[in-house]
């Protein structure tokens, strides 16, 4: 019998970044944003500082692999006072560029008093955001923009966690970035054995191919010895991204390595951020690993398309 050989190949520099590249001291650095600004790769990156709050930092790399640098302050910094929804920090960003205002969304978790809900804010250059805000309530994680319109509003997946039964990925639209509304459960955990059962939700922002919108969500396995964090793919429809084409039934990234399995939390890889190279057929996924630490894997986005592709279309 073949052994087919892994969607997604670990980069040998992996952990990419851990808290030691960093020019302060903190405990741990994971669960990047990552888009290409010029001829660099920026990654925004969730900082955990010696008190447990984390802040969002912008590293910067020539080739996206190797000799990161950081700039001097975060990006965005929790703001107590001026900003109540951040009191504990500000974590887990998705980073979407929107061709049409000229500027990058960034929508990450804010963690409040009454738990964590999705804000955003945008920016230029990656200097410097402006923030808009709280977008909805607690709790809610993992969201992202699309990068374009659809019948003139605005489109985002996010994941509130409701109080009973299984946590799921949702779309909801805007005209104006701010105001939300027609909410619409997009894709469900499933139950029982699977490995996606009981908790999903959104890893990079949805990424545009000439078949739909390319999605990749983690799904979260509990067992009796904790949970495990994979990720799988699904494709939504380019027109209506409400409707979900295929989804892959199997995982195509799972915590195998040693900075994957130990950790803050062990046994979890949660992607943020990727980046395409049309020219090289390349897709770099960017992931924080066990919590702790950054890693790098990559693949041929053909050999992703034709996964996702060969998959099932959802029952109705």
């Amino acid at each position: 019998m073949t052994i087919p050989q892994p969607l997604f190949v670990r980069s040998p520099a992996n952990p990419i970044l851990t808290a030691a590249d960093l020019p302060y001291p903190a405990n741990t650095v994971f669960n990047p944003g990552a888009t290409r600004v010029g001829d660099e790769t920026v990654l925004l990156v969730r900082v955990e500082d010696l008190r447990g709050i984390s802040q969002l930092h912008v590293a910067r790399s020539a080739d996206g692999e190797h000799d990161w640098r950081f700039d001097p302050e975060p990006l965005l910094r929790a703001a107590v006072d001026l900003d109540p929804e951040e009191t504990w920090g500000c974590e887990d960003p998705r980073l979407t560029r929107l061709p049409e205002r000229e500027e990058w969304a960034i929508a990450y978790t804010a963690y409040s008093r009454r738990g964590p809900l999705v804000s955003l804010a945008t920016t230029h250059d990656f200097r410097t955001a402006k923030r808009l805000g709280p977008v909805m309530p607690p709790e809610d994680k993992d969201a992202s923009l699309f990068p374009v319109r659809f019948g003139g509003r605005w489109a985002m997946i996010h994941r509130p966690s409701p109080l009973r039964g299984g946590a799921h990925m949702w779309l909801s639209w805007s005209p104006d970035l701010r105001h939300w509304g027609d909410h619409k459960l997009l894709l469900e955990a499933h139950d029982g054995a699977w490995w996606d059962a009981g908790k999903i939700g959104l890893g990079p922002p949805p990424l545009e191919t000439a078949h739909g919108w390319l999605v990749m969500y983690h799904g979260v396995r509990m067992t009796s010895d904790g949970p495990i964090y994979r990720a799988g793919l699904a494709l939504l429809d380019r027109d209506d991204p409400g409707t979900v084409l295929c989804r892959c039934p199997e995982w195509v990234f799972a915590p195998e390595a040693p900075y994957e399995i130990t950790g803050d939390v062990g046994r979890v890889v949660f992607p943020c951020g990727w980046v395409l190279d049309e020219a090289s057929d390349r897709l770099s996924l960017y992931y924080g690993a066990a919590d702790s630490v950054i890693g790098l894997a990559t693949a041929r986005f053909s050999d992703v398309m034709a996964r996702v592709l060969a998959s099932p279309v959802p029952a109705s």
